[in-house]
């Protein structure tokens, strides 16, 4: 009786413990069902905009999938809603373009982000510019173990996370010209190994409301980084029962 009183989230759908604590993030809706494909007994439980949710099972917990659609506005209330529905701990799977020269390896497959530039618009409505947006180290830790015990490459760094994405690839279209042009040479020069467009806002969220956040973007094989993060999920799991049964 008391579940039928449960009010679903306005624009992700879904009801409070629903989803479980544990939540990957891509941007596309589409890129949802490749990530469900990994769970055991995938359900798709909502769609409504841009969020697609799917949960299942992995490793014995209760994990879901929910598309945070593109940019910061829309993936901050995601992770808004997701947070009020029962969640604690996000992953990004993305993609994203090289920026400084060590990210233009061939030999990567990807990056892991430790912390992202607040170039965008969406987290000075959270708190002032000053403040960091930096990913929980666990997570961090658990992605890099992961990555290299699957024998792939992933350079760690810092994102930049900004709200146009043809600012970036044409600047020469945009009134602004010297000023985006400026600013990319000063994130090249900072040594910024991507540039993404939802990170900044996972990590600012996340922190203020005690959550846990990181991102992962695929230079390759997206099936690569998706059981890159399966592997680290099961870590962060062990370290959280070992946790809860030590109190």
């Amino acid at each position: 009786m008391a579940d039928t009183l449960l009010k679903k989230m306005h624009h992700i759908d879904v009801l409070p413990g629903e989803v479980g604590r544990y939540v990957l993030l891509p941007g596309d809706p589409f890129r949802t069902d490749l990530i469900a494909s990994f769970f055991e007994n995938p359900q798709l439980i909502a769609h409504k905009r841009e969020h697609k949710t799917w949960v299942g099972t992995l490793h014995g917990k209760r994990v879901a999938v929910t598309s945070t659609g593109m940019g910061c506005p829309s993936a901050a209330i995601a992770i808004e809603e997701l947070i009020r529905a029962g969640a604690d701990t996000f992953i990004r799977i993305g993609t994203a373009g090289r920026v400084n020269e060590a990210s233009k390896s061939k030999e990567l497959d990807g990056v892991i982000c430790t912390g992202a530039v607040r170039d965008e618009g969406t987290t000075i409505h959270y708190v002032p510019i000053e403040y960091p947006a930096i990913a929980d180290r666990h997570l961090v830790d658990a992605l890099a173990k992961a990555a290299k015990s699957n024998g792939k490459n992933y350079l760690e760094g810092i994102a930049q996370t900004k709200d146009s994405y043809y600012g970036q690839h044409e600047p020469f279209n945009m009134p602004n010209e010297d000023r985006l042009v400026s600013r990319w040479k000063a994130w090249e020069r900072s040594n910024v190994v991507c540039s993404e467009m939802e990170s900044a806002a996972l990590f600012v969220v996340a922190s203020i409301k005690g959550a846990r956040a990181a991102s992962i973007m695929s230079f390759k094989n997206m099936e690569d980084t998706i059981q890159i993060v399966c592997d680290a999920l099961k870590t962060i799991m062990e370290m959280d029962d070992e946790l809860a049964n030590s109190v």
